[in-house]
């Protein structure tokens, strides 16, 4: 018995088969292979074609046909690039590309309803300003694009449209998705009559909604003839990239943290009950589970570690040798430190835009190595300096879990982490398809829980905070220093 998962994201569609009794990932495949185009019309601007992840989802199939035997799929899951809005018409087709999560054109659209709303309003009842999601951008079409609002019968996140495409027609999206576009009123637990009503928008645009968890549409038989998938196989699960996530590193319970540290950094832990952020610096959204998830983004991450290995490290070096040669100076490097906030307005910051920069450069001391690790350093102090913000909400942070990927493949990186937070770091071999198949799984009733989907989740490291905390919680605050 196998569990499919799909995860559409922005670069490319990851498909995985994940053995149901075993846990053990059977195969997996992309497509495409190279970094798949955004379009932008104009600056600030980002679309992509809803077909395209249809087109590049099939290739994704067949390359998994190749190696394994479809017919014995017994559940889909879709993992999904979140805050997207995908416009269809009448006959299930797109009207127009999907403006996509990285779009800057709703931001005055968000922030008029949070003035018109009313910003105690919309923190206690959406726990987030409107700011740029996905009901900001359909906001931005109807203005901009009225002929074309007028001909939309639904919107739709971008999992929500494969989902469709899958079953043939079936349309419906989860309360989770509905809150990350920011049309979920959490204190009433149904869709927002106040940003419904606030942009005009009529509630038949809404798909049906159904559970995270569920049965929620079959794979029909055009699709099954096409792919080599049984027909009338569940599509049982649906959830954001992060979210997802989470639910790949069994990250359920209140207290436990996933995090990812590719381009850009994420924070993503989990409470118990409602909570919000006064200044917005941080988002929340319905977590697969019900709970409430707590979203922190850092965009000058893993993008601040490549540009040091272009410009700075020796030429021809890979990132396990700069690691070590980061590792080869002292914790704090000698009174250097990096801030990484050079990729764009920070939300943790009130979305100011500092920049990146470099403090205390002595010449006679410094060298490439000290600039490395101060780098390495930088990219944790602000991953801490965010869970600062989460604490402040209420949330204790007692393990950060992750996979063994990306930042978290640096010894130093982890270990800065572990030290500075307090926190236990836990590594585990997955990604957000095998995690997307295992939700399937959940769904369809295979598994019982999380607990039993994700018990056999490899385990690769446990971090736990070593004899130099202490000289790096001192660094982190000469750091936290040049912040204000």
């Amino acid at each position: 018995m196998l569990l499919l998962g799909y995860d559409i994201g922005t670069s490319s569609i990851k498909a995985t088969l994940v053995d149901a009794k075993t846990g053990n990932t059977m195969v997996a495949a992309q497509w495409p292979d190279q970094e798949a185009p955004i379009i932008s019309k104009q600056t600030g601007w980002a679309e992509q074609d809803p077909e395209s992840w249809w087109q590049s989802l099939l290739k994704a199939t067949e390359r998994l046909a190749a190696k394994a035997n479809l017919a014995d799929v017994a559940a889909i899951g879709i993992s999904y690039q979140m805050h997207g809005l995908v416009c269809i018409g009448a006959d299930g087709k797109p009207l127009r590309d999907s403006i996509i999560w990285c779009d800057g054109r709703a931001v005055p659209y968000g922030q008029k309803a949070f003035d018109t709303i009313g910003h105690e309003r919309c923190l206690t009842h959406l726990l987030n300003s409107p700011g740029n999601f996905t009901a900001a951008k359909l906001a931005w079409v109807k203005e901009n694009e009225p002929d074309l609002y007028a001909q939309i019968e639904n919107i739709m996140l971008p999992g929500d449209y494969i989902a469709m495409r899958l079953s043939g027609g079936t349309r419906n999206t989860t309360a989770s998705g509905l809150s990350e576009g920011i049309l979920w009123d959490f204190a009433e637990n149904k869709l927002s009559d106040d940003v419904m009503k606030h942009f005009g928008f009529a509630e038949s645009l809404i798909p049906d909604i159904v559970p995270t968890f569920a049965i929620q549409s079959r794979v029909c038989a055009d699709i099954a003839q096409l792919t080599g998938i049984p027909e009338g196989t569940p599509i049982s699960y649906r959830g954001g990239d992060q979210p997802n996530n989470a639910l790949s590193l069994n990250v359920m319970k209140p207290g436990e943290i996933a995090a990812t540290g590719g381009t850009s950094g994420v924070v993503y832990g989990v409470a118990d009950n409602v909570k919000h952020d006064a200044q917005s610096r941080v988002n929340a959204f319905v977590h697969v589970n019900g709970n409430t998830g707590i979203l922190l983004c850092i965009n000058g991450t893993g993008i601040l570690n490549a540009w040091m290995k272009r410009t700075v490290a020796p030429e021809g070096i890979g990132y396990a040798e700069m690691n070590d040669l980061a590792a080869s100076v002292p914790v704090g490097a000698e009174g250097l430190s990096v801030l990484p906030f050079g990729n764009g307005a920070e939300r943790m910051l009130a979305n100011e835009n500092p920049g990146a920069s470099v403090h205390g450069v002595n010449f006679n001391v410094h060298t490439k190595a000290h600039l490395l690790r101060a780098a390495q350093e930088g990219i944790a102090f602000s991953f801490a300096y965010g869970m600062e913000i989460m604490q402040e909400m209420g949330m204790t942070i007692g393990t950060i879990k992750a996979g063994h990927a990306n930042l978290f493949l640096s010894p130093l990186f982890r270990q800065t982490l572990a030290n500075v937070t307090g926190a236990t770091i836990e590594l585990y071999d997955t990604d957000g398809a095998a995690g997307a198949a295992r939700g399937a799984g959940i769904g369809a009733g295979i598994y019982k829980d999380s607990d039993e989907a994700m018990a056999t989740l490899q385990h690769m490291a446990t971090i736990k905070p070593d004899g130099d905390a202490e000289a790096t919680k001192a660094a982190y605050q000469c750091w936290a220093s040049y912040l204000k």
